[in-house]
């Protein structure tokens, strides 16, 4: 994988951690649903942890 087909894919990443973000934020899911779904993001993605901001 290029660096540029990585950087979009992190840009993808973080726009779909935006949207649990949001979720969580209204309620819309739990805590627990949170940490799945984030960590389910990230494995399937193939994201370093190293290279987003855990906020």
């Amino acid at each position: 994988m290029t660096d540029e087909q990585y950087e979009k894919k992190l840009a993808l990443f973080h726009s779909q951690k935006q949207l649990l973000d949001t979720f969580l934020k209204n309620g819309a899911i739990s805590q627990a649903q949170y940490d799945k779904s984030l960590g389910d993001l990230i494995r399937k993605m193939g994201i370093n942890p190293e290279d987003w901001n855990a906020d």
